[in-house]
């Protein structure tokens, strides 16, 4: 960075590269040229992947980093291109991800004169994003990156959007401008704590507690507080039970991890560890409907203390004893130091009914995965691929089908972030992109992404880039032919009145071998684990689709559907 001139384009491309990034996911538009241009031109060290849809551009982006502990960074062009952007920008934001949607628009000039794929994108992105800005000059390019970035990494993370006109991009602006606040490269970038009295409070009432339970979301990951977490736990001998995003707080062969709670993924135990807590602590999560099965898990009647980044989320669905505002990490670290003297007055008795749960969900995948009939049941997918994944291996689902199995019984061999699934708005066609974003992230894991026919559908196109890149990834497809979640909700809720949710089945290791990889249909059990085995072994991407159980007649691990 000298004193001479950058353009608008060359602004940001610099500035990028100096608050740390390295891949950019996107597509190319008409808009986005002089951007484009700036990228091949300048020597910046980032990578860009060219995605098919821009909504996969941005899951990519979401994705990477959940697992780079990074910010993720995604463009598209202007009109169709940023409304596309927008379903994984606004997940991001919702699932607290710092994600940086980057969208090319018409020339300032040319506003309210009606030029092709004219759009008010401050508007649109201003209600769903944690922080949003247009450039309307050149020299207003390196502070708005420094306030997006400034945005994504502190409090609580979240998405931001920047808009960058045509004519602002080919503009010139003074290159002394071009400086980055050290530290916003990555997230958490600065971290709170509660009050010393807020803390001592709770720790006492840690203290008094029997049977103590603690609920961990995605909040403990995304601020790198797993081992903090574990040591809290272990000093109170208290379970750990997580979310569905909070999956991988705690490795869950831990004697204390109780498992996913709530309607998607809980089990009969997992339900039965939060009933018989005399107080339940929540950390980093929103206690929203899943995880507490409508706010009936644990009941009103308990002491409740809740820690979140965010306070608004605490005492938003339950009246809480204990309100502590701050980062996870350092928010538990400080509990423990709290509890230092703490001395357990029960044993092991929690280690022993963890182990009891522990034993009854691993019977029971056992017992469901034993079943040799066609179609396959879907507890077969994983019982293999708890045989085959090692610590490192990644798994991504989506939200329909896969999820509720992979939530309750794929077993996270150590805690960190190796299960990822869209939560927040639960959009269908997530898990392809989003094993792309996460094997950039990791390039040296094996990267699963699994989905339902009716995913595919919505991601066939992104089959065409894995080959491009020669990204190996294992691709599983659960074949079924339904959108199964609704279809069971049918079933549920309304009779088996089945309206509009079969389509036809699909040949889906032809459409991907038309795009240049390796694929298998499984119809046969037996089958199933050997076609894993090669796939995990391949260097290269392999799909296998699977004719697989309808979920309506599934024996799923979901205590209630939408009714």
């Amino acid at each position: 960075m000298n004193n001479d001139t950058v353009s608008g384009a060359e602004a940001l491309v610099e500035m990028l590269a100096a608050n740390g990034v390295r891949h950019v996911f996107g597509l190319c538009g008409d808009t986005s040229l002089p951007f484009y241009d700036a990228l091949h031109r300048l020597d910046h060290g980032m990578t860009h992947i060219l995605a098919r849809d821009e909504r996969s551009a941005g899951y990519m982006a979401e994705a990477y980093a959940k697992v780079s502990g990074k910010v993720g960074v995604c463009e598209g062009p202007s009109g169709g291109g940023a409304t596309y952007l927008l379903p994984a920008v606004v997940e991001a934001n919702e699932s607290s991800v710092p994600v940086l949607g980057i969208t090319s628009d018409v020339p300032v000039t040319s506003r309210g004169r009606y030029p092709l794929t004219e759009l008010d994108q401050q508007r649109l992105y201003g209600s769903l994003t944690k922080w949003n800005g247009t450039a309307d000059l050149p020299s207003q390019v390196p502070g708005l990156v420094r306030a997006a970035f400034r945005a994504m990494t502190t409090g609580r993370a979240g998405a931001t959007h920047i808009c960058m006109p045509y004519d602002i991009q080919k503009q010139r602006l003074d290159a002394s401008a071009l400086w980055v606040q050290p530290g916003h490269d990555s997230y958490p970038a600065s971290r709170s704590v509660p009050a010393r009295a807020e803390i001592v409070a709770a720790a006492q009432m840690l203290r008094k507690a029997d049977n103590p339970v603690l609920i961990c979301g995605g909040g403990v990951m995304l601020s790198g507080g797993t081992a903090e977490l574990a040591a809290l736990a272990e000093l109170l001998d208290a379970p750990v039970c997580t979310t569905v995003t909070g999956k991988g707080t705690i490795a869950e062969s831990h004697p204390l991890a109780g498992g996913v709670v709530g309607a998607n993924g809980g089990t009969p135990e997992s339900r039965a560890i939060v009933e018989a807590a005399d107080l339940v602590m929540f950390v980093g999560c929103r206690a929203g409907s899943t995880t507490t099965e409508n706010w009936r898990v644990p009941s009103n009647n308990i002491p409740i203390i809740h820690l979140d980044i965010d306070a608004s989320v605490i005492g938003a669905n339950y009246k809480v004893a204990s309100i502590l505002v701050g980062d996870a990490k350092a928010s538990l670290s400080e509990l423990t130091n709290a509890l230092t003297d703490h001395r357990k007055r029960h044993g092991n008795t929690a280690k022993e009914r963890v182990a009891a749960a522990q034993a009854a969900k691993r019977n029971r995948l056992a017992a469901l995965a034993a079943d040799e009939t066609k179609p396959l049941v879907p507890e077969r997918i994983l019982q293999a691929l708890n045989r085959i994944a090692t610590p490192e291996t990644i798994v991504v689902a989506d939200p329909g089908t896969p999820c509720p199995y992979v939530s309750c019984y794929f077993e996270i061999q150590k805690a960190g972030r190796s299960f990822l699934t869209n939560r927040a708005h639960g959009a269908l066609g997530y898990s392809l992109s989003a094993a792309i974003g996460a094997w950039y992230a990791k390039p040296d894991s094996k990267v699963v992404a699994i989905m339902g026919d009716g995913s595919f559908g919505f991601t066939v196109g992104e089959l065409e880039t894995v080959a491009r890149l020669g990204i190996p990834l294992v691709i599983i497809v659960v074949s079924n032919a339904t959108f199964g979640w609704i279809k069971a909700s049918q079933k549920s809720g309304y009779d088996e009145r089945y309206f509009s949710v079969d389509f036809t089945l699909t040949d889906h290791a032809r459409i991907a071998a038309g795009n240049g990889i390796e694929s298998y249909t499984v119809a046969d059990p037996l089958d199933l684990e050997p076609r894993l085995r090669e796939a995990f072994a391949s260097d290269r991407a392999v799909l296998i689709d699977i004719l697989t159980q309808p979920l309506q007649d599934a024996a799923a691990p979901v205590s209630q559907w939408m009714g």
